[in-house]
């Protein structure tokens, strides 16, 4: 009997994994005890959405073993779609060690191969009714960092057609490439078919090439392929560029836990403003005020805001600015 329920309004593809974070700041020598939470970009990104009322599913692949089983069912906790989140036996699902020194920039231990499971994704696992029937299609720097995810990642992007929305999300992981050096020829590859490109400055500069400031680095963005350009700048708050017409969000003042999970907030609620119809404007707004609370807590994926809480930031943050 076929799957009858409508296609995810937002798409992501790539990255998932169990993460481990000390509970509180400081070396890894320190820390006696770690929490578990569910991680990878793409699986917060959809989680985030998620959380945010938004029908989000993730694309990917975990281990054939019981870390990667709890990583299926805390996605359905979530709220997200897994229906195309399959396994494969090339390697265990990987799992990450945060270090909280400092806590606004930690330092991450990935353990994981080139032979991930979620890096296994074929042609087959992005049907083209999933390509084409998202409202927003996220993909992700590291999925195009090893075969065969590196072609499966750049046919689903050339079946799209730059169909509203098309996102890439740059997460430059230079650990996660055997061969750093083609990473800003791939990336040039697949912002040719992307309509929207996100991105830490750094990260954008292994798209770009040497930029001296966000404006030109959006500038560039552009020049490659995308209509809009975000370029987050952590505590200096967020840069976005709508074909050339820029607008500059100012950072929300946070006292910061754990700064690792607060890009992936930022483009949990930007899809999913997106997706409740509001402007880039008002969907950079929501993801700033997402990664600020995120920063403020511990872990990612389950950091995520709710409708509530997020809506209670955004008031609080235009009373200040009043």
């Amino acid at each position: 009997m076929s799957d009858e329920r409508p296609i995810p309004a937002l798409v992501t593809v790539g990255r998932i994994g169990v993460d481990l974070y000390p509970p509180t700041a400081g070396p890894f020598a320190t820390a006696t005890t770690f929490l578990r939470s569910l991680g990878g970009s793409a699986t917060n990104v959809a989680v985030g959405a998620a959380r945010l009322g938004a029908h989000a599913a993730i694309v990917t692949r975990v281990g054939e073993d019981t870390p990667g089983v709890w990583c299926r069912d805390a996605l359905d906790e979530c709220g997200v779609d897994t229906r195309w989140v399959g396994t494969a036996d090339t390697a265990p699902t990987p799992v990450v060690v945060a270090e909280l020194d400092p806590p606004d920039s930690p330092i991450i231990h990935f353990h994981r191969s080139e032979h991930a499971p979620d890096l296994q994704l074929t042609p087959a696992d992005l049907p083209d009714e999933l390509v084409h029937g998202a409202r927003i299609f996220w993909v992700t720097g590291t999925g195009l960092s090893e075969q065969p995810s590196r072609d499966t990642t750049l046919d689903a992007l050339e079946r799209r057609g730059r169909a509203e929305h098309v996102i890439v999300d740059l997460d430059w992981r230079p650990t996660l490439w055997r061969e750093p050096d083609e990473a800003p020829a791939l990336y040039a590859r697949a912002l040719r078919h992307a309509t929207v490109a996100v991105g830490g400055m750094a990260e954008c500069v292994i798209a770009t090439g040497p930029v001296d400031s966000p404006e030109a680095a959006a500038a560039r963005l552009h020049e490659l392929g995308v209509d809009v350009a975000v370029v987050k700048l952590g505590a200096d708050g967020v840069l976005m560029s709508d074909d050339g017409v820029l607008t500059r969000v100012p950072p929300m003042p946070v006292e910061v836990v754990c700064g690792l999970g607060a890009g992936d907030a930022f483009g949990g609620a930007f899809c999913a403003t997106v997706l409740d119809g509001g402007s880039w404007t008002d969907a950079v707004a929501a993801g700033n005020a997402a990664g600020s609370i995120v920063a403020g807590r511990l872990a990612c994926a389950d950091a995520m805001p709710t409708r509530a809480e997020l809506a209670t930031k955004l008031e609080e943050d235009h009373a200040a600015s009043r």
